[in-house]
């Protein structure tokens, strides 16, 4: 396994609290799951916000503001399809 960096493990800690504050859980596939979670870091520190990786930003800072983890359109999401739409959370099975 390739080796995680401190941003990265800050990123699924906080990620982690996230899903366990909602009564869910991170994506069991460990691949995408770090897929996401390098996306939401590469974000953070490119835009010093940690914008989903799977919506595209529109370079409005307030605007994008809704595009943020967990975005608005995340428990919608996760209520009609058992996960988001960057298959980050799930319900629980």
């Amino acid at each position: 396994m390739a080796e995680v960096s401190q941003e990265e493990a800050d990123m699924r800690k906080w990620t982690t609290a996230i899903a366990r504050k909602n009564g869910w859980i991170l994506n069991p596939d460990e691949e995408h799951l770090r897929i996401v979670l390098k996306g939401l870091v590469r974000n953070k520190e490119k835009f010093g916000r940690p914008y989903c990786p799977c919506r595209l930003r529109s370079g409005d800072e307030e605007k994008d503001r809704a595009i943020e983890c967990p975005c608005i359109y995340h428990k919608d999401e996760i209520a009609k399809d058992g996960h988001c739409h960057c298959l980050l959370y799930y319900k629980k099975p």
